[in-house]
C-alpha cells in the first residue's frame, strides 16, 4: 500500500487540482454524503485519495480548512465503509485512513485503492447497476448497466443479481 504522505505532498496542497486520482470535500458538517460515489469510483477506476476538511476554492486550488472532529469522521466512516447496506465493499486496510496536519488544521486523508477484479464492482446500497461509480476527470459517474455486467463477468464471485 502506498504512503498517504508519498502520495501527496500536504506542504504543497494549493498546488493540486481535483482530476481522476484526487477529491477535495469540505466536511465541516459532518460525513458528507457524496463520499460513497468518490468512494466507489476511486475503487471501480483507478483509486484516489479523498480528502475531507479540503475545499476547491474558484480558482480552482485546494485550501484546508477546520474539522470540527477529525476522529469523529474517521470512527463515523469506519463504521459505514464496514456496514454492507452501505457499501458493498471494505477494500481499506487501516493505513489507508490518517488524519494528517495541513495549513495549521488536521485533514482527513483516505486513500481508496483500486479494487481487485473479485471485488469489483464496489457499489453503494443493494443494486450494483443503481450504485457503482466509475471516476471520470473530477467527477463521478454512474456506472452504465454494460460497465457493471462487465465488472461482475470478471468477478470471481457474484455477489448480488444485477438490477432489472
Amino acid at each position: 500500500m502506498p504512503d498517504l504522505m508519498t502520495l501527496v505532498d500536504f506542504e504543497q496542497l494549493q498546488q493540486y487540482r481535483e482530476n481522476n486520482r484526487i477529491e477535495a470535500k469540505k466536511a465541516q458538517g459532518g460525513l458528507p454524503h457524496s463520499i460513497w460515489e468518490t468512494y466507489s469510483a476511486f475503487a471501480n477506476t483507478l483509486g484516489g485519495v479523498i480528502l475531507l476538511g479540503v475545499i476547491e476554492q474558484a480558482d480552482k486550488t485546494f485550501v484546508a480548512v477546520p474539522l470540527p472532529d477529525p476522529e469523529a469522521l474517521v470512527r463515523e466512516f469506519w463504521q459505514k465503509v464496514n456496514d454492507p447496506h452501505v457499501v458493498s465493499e471494505n477494500i481499506l486496510s487501516p493505513g489507508n485512513v490518517q488524519i494528517v496536519p495541513c495549513q495549521g488544521y488536521r485533514v482527513v486523508a483516505i486513500y481508496v485503492p483500486k479494487a481487485g477484479r473479485s471485488q469489483r464492482p464496489v457499489f453503494i446500497g443493494e443494486d450494483p447497476v443503481q450504485g457503482s461509480y466509475c471516476r471520470n476527470g473530477e467527477g463521478d459517474y454512474r456506472c452504465t448497466r454494460q460497465q457493471v455486467s462487465a465488472m461482475l463477468h470478471g468477478s470471481q464471485k457474484h455477489r448480488r443479481p444485477v438490477g432489472r
